[in-house]
This record gives C-alpha cells, sequence and structure tokens, in this order.
C-alpha cells in the first residue's frame, strides 16, 4: 500500500497521463484477486467503504430500480442492523418487508422462506455467517430457491469472505457484500458482487464510477491492499480454517472442563471456524469483560456494542434477556497461538468463578 500513499499518488480516473493509468492498473489488479476469491469476474465487483456501503447500495439500490416488478423484500431476524436498518428505511418509504425468524440454532428454515416468497418479492437477502454467533447460513439451498422463484440474491459475507469458501455462481448468489479488514486488510475498504445482467440505482452520485453504481475517487491504498489480503487468503484459506478451527475446540474445550453452566450459542456444526460464542449463565458478560482488560473479547457485534439492549441476534434465537446479557463472542485469528487460548481459557474460568462467588444467586 505504501507506494500509493506517495510516489504513485495517481487517480485511477485519470486517464490522460501515466500516473492514472499506474493507479487504475494497481486497483485493477485488485480488483482481480478480490473476483478471484469468489469466483467472479473482475467487472462484476464494484468498490465500496465497506459491507455497510455495499448493503445499502443493493437493499436500497435493488428495491428502487426494480420497484416496478415488486415491492416486497425478505431478509432475517438475524440479520446484522447494515442490512435492518436500510429494510426499515425502505419500510417507512412504502416498501413492504418480511424478517423471517430463525430456529433456535440460528440457522433458518427454508420452508418458511419458501412460503414468505410472494409474485412482488425483488430481493431475499440473508447473511453468509453471522457476525455474532459464526452460524453459516444453507446459502446454496437459499440461492436455489430465489433462481427458482425468479427472485433475486444478495448475502453479506463480510464474516464468510476469506475464512471459508464462497462461490458466487456454485451458490446462485446475484449480490454479495464483502469488507477488506475482515480478512487484514485496511478499514474503510470493501466491494459489492453484483452479478452480470443485475441493475441497481446508485446511492452516491457523481462522475459515474465504478460503472456508474458509486460514485467518488476510489480509495487507491486501501483498494490495492484489500486486494493483496484477498489474494493471501487464496493462497491459505483453507489451512487457517483448519488451525484456527482447532484453536476454537481446545478453547471450548478447556472452558468447559474448568467451569459449569456453559452452553454453545448457534449450531456447532454450521459455524464459522473461528468464532464461538458462549452463555456462561448467571454471569454479567459486561462484568466479565471488565475483569479481563487484556483480552479482546465481545459482548455483540462492534457496531452496536454501546448499545443497552441485549443483542437482537441472541433474541432470535430464543435466549431469554438473561442469558444475553450473559453471552460472550471469542473470535480466534491469525496470529492466535495455542499458549494464548489456555491462557484465556484459564482467565476466564477464573473470573467467571470470581464473579460467581461475589454473586450468589447466581451460583450454578
Amino acid at each position: 500500500m505504501l507506494p500509493y500513499f506517495g510516489s504513485k499518488f495517481g487517480n485511477p480516473a485519470s486517464r490522460s497521463h501515466s500516473f492514472g493509468w499506474a493507479a487504475e492498473k494497481a486497483v485493477e489488479r485488485a480488483r482481480k484477486h478480490v473476483a478471484e476469491l469468489v469466483g467472479a469476474t473482475p467487472r462484476e465487483i464494484v468498490f465500496t467503504s465497506g459491507a455497510t456501503e455495499s448493503n445499502n447500495l443493493t437493499i436500497k439500490g435493488v428495491w428502487e430500480a426494480y420497484r416496478t416488478r415488486g415491492n416486497h423484500i425478505i431478509t432475517a431476524a438475524t440479520e446484522h442492523r447494515a442490512v435492518l436498518d436500510p429494510a426499515r428505511h425502505l419500510e417507512r418509504l412504502g416498501a413492504e418487508v418480511t424478517i423471517l425468524p430463525v430456529r433456535p440454532d440460528g440457522l433458518l428454515d427454508l420452508e418458511c422462506l419458501r412460503q414468505a416468497i410472494q409474485p412482488e418479492t425483488v430481493l431475499v437477502s440473508v447473511m453468509f455467517a453471522n457476525n455474532e454467533t459464526g452460524v453459516i447460513q444453507p446459502i446454496g439451498e437459499i440461492g436455489a430457491i430465489c433462481r427458482e422463484a425468479g427472485v433475486l440474491f444478495h448475502t453479506d459475507a463480510a464474516q464468510a469472505f476469506g475464512k471459508v469458501p464462497v462461490s458466487v455462481s456454485e451458490a446462485g448468489i446475484d449480490l454479495m457484500s464483502v469488507t477488506a479488514h475482515k480478512i487484514y486488510g485496511p478499514k474503510g475498504a470493501g466491494a459489492l458482487y453484483i452479478r452480470r445482467g443485475v441493475t441497481a440505482v446508485a446511492q452516491i452520485d457523481g462522475g459515474g464510477h465504478e460503472r456508474g453504481l458509486r460514485s467518488g475517487t476510489l480509495n487507491v491504498p486501501a483498494i490495492v491492499g484489500f486486494g493483496e489480503a484477498a489474494a493471501i487468503c487464496t493462497g491459505e484459506m483453507e489451512a487457517e480454517a483448519t488451525r484456527t478451527r482447532s484453536l476454537r475446540d481446545r478453547l471450548l474445550t478447556h472452558i468447559e472442563a474448568g467451569s459449569s453452566g456453559i452452553r454453545v450459542n448457534g449450531s456447532t456444526a454450521h459455524r464459522l471456524p473461528a468464532n464461538l460464542n458462549l452463555v456462561f449463565a448467571g454471569v454479567d458478560a459486561d462484568a466479565l469483560l471488565t475483569s479481563l482488560p487484556d483480552i479482546a473479547l465481545s459482548t455483540g457485534s462492534a457496531c452496536s456494542s454501546a448499545a443497552p439492549e441485549p443483542s437482537h441476534v441472541l433474541r432470535a434465537l430464543g435466549l431469554t434477556d438473561a442469558d444475553s446479557r450473559s453471552s460472550v463472542r471469542f473470535g480466534l485469528g491469525r496470529t492466535t497461538t495455542e499458549e494464548e487460548v489456555d491462557y484465556v481459557a484459564e482467565r476466564v474460568i477464573a473470573a467467571v468463578e470470581s464473579l460467581r462467588r461475589a454473586t450468589p444467586a447466581a451460583r450454578i
């Protein structure tokens, strides 16, 4: 990325000199790397500022583009706010929105989806893998249902991209949102895959960049970093998934062996390899995190961690407010080691037992 902050500072939209050509070449190389990771063609990749913008471009842009065909959008209760909030926005503008429930394991009921599709349905948006529970939806089956019904299918794949295999053609995906920072690329860069032949109305106008779908001077350094991160994932994803899955299982085994009242939120069989979301019965999760300041843990989505309400995702799985407030998300990464896993397990067990002793009514 570094040269594109200085010596290669050209604008890729400036096509009358070598400085612009160099920037454009770098952007197109990154576009190719991102496309290769999901089985798309480079022309089907539109660069954005991140998955939130990609989600907004999809939901608002598709609804506007296909409004003469229908007015109905379907999504799920466990979606990220970057999908639910744009859908609610369109509802205020007259769209009909159906938010489907999920089963206690976090998976969508496919028959429920089939029944929800109407002649007026223009878009189904179901995330590939949940950002809190790590639950992976049956994307291929959802795509097939949408194809059969003639409905566009969008998936927010920010969590799955670069972590598990994603093939837009095999899964029947028409639009897909991804982001760079989830694969160790820079923050503030993302992309929307939009299948050739699918249209959306731009939500940012002015200049006609990115095939007219997303105007604005491209963030060349961030896009270059995004492309490099995608290229690294292409070569390392399978081995890294195996490694982090083993570490995650080791973490769960140690915590369960050292404490009681532990339960996994969401499906264990259909789950991202590096995600673990646990209920510590009778323990306030915020208090637990406060007692572990040197360990990066979460009680929910980073985008809504300041919200006072329990996680809408965990509520959708049927958890009580008490259990939702006792739930902690563990995320393992490329640098996580066995020693760190063992350290975290020991610290968490000690903190949980200490908090339970301080609250006798919470003893399990």
